[in-house]
Parts: structure tokens; C-alpha cells; sequence
């Protein structure tokens, strides 16, 4: 009875540390064109992902006078709330949870960060198509039940100068989604958003610079984040919330580890080393913590076969070595 009695707990203790353990091990599941099927949500799968990241947008035409355009017959269908349920309820039935994270778009690029409005007419407009594009999205969350709902991502401006608005935001979605909250700060903002205590997760998109190296190892990319990380933790712990990287990635390119947000379609070389060593990094710093919840990282097309490949600079990490450690470290946690 004795030695039962030893093997329960030390079976008891293996269970305990692997519930500790596991992370929200995520992909930006990108909008397309088309329905998503079964192939598709597999090499999902394949990498041991068990959330996914979907992603609606809205559209500004003008950010001078902006109201946000959504859920039209000219977008396309991932960025409908019609493909997007369609998203979840696949993904639903394959057992990889959701975050539901609803963008806006403004007119040729613009940092959605920047968006300020210029008299208080124009932020009480704003903020009712805002509202309704948002609210639109938790009646979506709600019906669908999924896991997470994002309200929000890289809008500094917009949360710097309405508080009040975003506060009352909060309260709305609340009764109308019952799940998990949090808001996609972007790296160098979330130090500054007020409302984290109204929501369930600190919602950080991750693009800190690490290292100025043309090819950065794990041992340089783990050093730059030192400069990071004890502010981060130290916000979580403050907060007695978890860490959420709403957004993480690496471009296969060099210096992919200097200013890791860059979007622009650039021609620098191609460097696949420079990528997985920064995603080797960014897993061995965060992923053993137990107030960091995990990651989506950035981004997932949905055609996996016809995506990412050898002679690509971009973020995706398919049919290229990075893919390989995110599913090592996937499977892993």
C-alpha cells in the first residue's frame, strides 16, 4: 500500500507539472480568399499548434475622417464574419481553440498606432463604427464560443487619448461575451495601456528589437532580450496577469532580429538561419515561465503547400527550417 501510495503522488506530481507546462502554442491563421477545409487546418495540426489566431478585418478608407468598413461582399471570405465563423467551427472541430482577434486596415498601410482623430466630432464617429465593428465580432465570440476575444490590436492612439471610451467598450463586451479578454498592444505601447485589470491576459505583440547581427544565434537574440523581459514580467507579476503574445515571428531575412516589425516588402537576402535562431530564442526565454501563456506566431497562410518556401524573405515560417523548431518546441509544451 505504501509503495501505491508513493507512485499516486509521484503520478499526481508528473500531471501537476504538465498542466504547469502547457502553453497556448498558437498560429496567426491569415484570412484568404477561400473557405478553409480539412488539409488545411492538418498542417495546423502537423506542427502540434492547439490554437489558432482568426482574423476578420475592417477596412479605413480615410484616416482623416475614418469610419471602419466591414463584413462587405467585396472582402474577402476569411475577413467576413461568415468565413470566419466558418474558420472557427473547422478549427473547433479539430480541437485547436480560438482566439478571435478582429483588425482594421487603414488606406495604404498606415500604422493603425497612429490613428488620431483631430476634433472630438470626429473621435465620437470614430468610436461608433469602432464600437460596432467590435461588438459585431463578440455577438461572433459568443455564438461560436471561442476560447479568447481580442478587443483591440495596436491602436495606441486611440487608447492614449479615450480611456473613458475604451473602459465602457470593455463593459459592453462583457455582456455580450462571456470568455476570456485581452488586447494586442504592440511592443513598445503595452507599458501604457490602462485597462489590462479589465481583462484576462496582457496581449503583447512581440516584435522587441533584440540585435543589430546580419545573422543573430540564440545566444545574441537571448542576451537582447534581457533588456525586455524583466519589464515584461514585471507588468504580469504588477498586474496578476499572464503574458499573451498575441503576435510573434521572425522574417527569414538578415538582421531579422533588429527591428523584427518591419512589414515592407524589402529585398534583402534571403536567411533562414537568422530566423530559426530567433525563434529558438524567443521559446527558451519565455516558453518555461509560468506567468507567460504562450503565443500565436505570425503568420499562417491557409494554402500551407503553395506558402513560405526557400526563396522567401517574409514572416511565415512554412516549408522552411523555422517551421521545424516551432514544431519541435510545439509538440514539446
Amino acid at each position: 500500500m505504501r509503495l501505491i501510495g508513493v507512485l499516486f503522488l509521484c503520478l499526481l506530481q508528473f500531471s501537476c507539472a504538465s498542466q504547469v507546462h502547457e502553453k497556448i502554442n498558437g498560429v496567426s491563421f491569415v484570412a484568404s480568399r477561400e473557405a478553409v477545409a480539412q488539409e488545411h487546418v492538418q498542417e495546423v495540426m502537423n506542427i502540434h499548434a492547439n490554437h489558432a489566431a482568426v482574423m476578420p478585418f475592417g477596412f479605413i478608407r480615410n484616416p482623416e475622417n475614418p469610419e471602419v468598413v466591414f463584413d462587405t461582399e467585396r472582402q474577402w471570405h476569411g475577413e467576413t464574419k461568415k468565413g470566419a465563423k466558418q474558420y472557427i467551427e473547422l478549427l473547433h472541430k479539430n480541437g485547436i481553440k480560438v482566439l478571435l482577434k478582429p483588425q482594421i486596415w487603414i488606406w495604404k498601410g498606415i500604422f493603425t498606432g497612429s490613428l488620431e482623430m483631430k476634433s472630438e466630432e470626429d473621435w465620437q464617429k470614430f468610436e461608433t463604427s469602432y464600437e460596432k465593428f467590435i461588438l459585431n465580432y463578440a455577438e461572433l465570440a459568443s455564438e461560436t464560443k471561442v476560447d479568447i476575444y481580442c478587443i483591440g490590436t495596436e491602436l495606441e492612439k486611440f487608447v492614449t487619448n479615450r480611456p473613458e471610451f475604451w473602459k465602457e467598450l470593455i463593459v459592453k463586451i462583457k455582456r455580450v461575451y462571456k470568455g476570456k479578454l485581452t488586447y494586442a498592444a504592440n511592443w513598445d505601447e503595452y507599458k501604457r495601456t490602462p485597462f489590462w485589470q479589465d481583462l484576462d491576459y496582457i496581449g503583447i505583440d512581440a516584435y522587441f528589437p533584440l540585435c543589430e547581427h546580419e545573422t543573430p544565434t540564440v545566444a545574441q537574440c537571448r542576451e537582447g532580450w534581457q533588456r525586455h523581459k524583466p519589464e515584461i514580467e514585471q507588468l504580469s507579476k504588477a498586474e496578476n496577469k499572464q503574458i499573451l503574445f498575441t503576435e510573434f515571428g521572425y522574417r527569414s531575412t538578415d538582421q531579422t532580429a533588429w527591428k523584427p516589425w518591419l512589414v515592407d516588402r524589402h529585398d534583402n537576402p534571403v536567411n533562414m538561419q537568422g530566423q530559426v535562431n530567433a525563434t529558438k530564442a524567443i521559446f527558451e526565454e519565455f516558453w518555461e515561465e509560468d506567468w507567460f501563456a504562450g503565443g500565436y506566431v505570425w503568420k499562417w497562410f491557409i494554402n500551407h503547400k503553395e506558402s513560405g518556401g526557400a526563396n522567401d524573405n517574409r514572416f511565415t515560417p512554412q516549408n522552411k527550417p523555422a517551421q521545424d523548431i516551432i514544431k519541435e518546441y510545439y509538440e514539446k509544451y
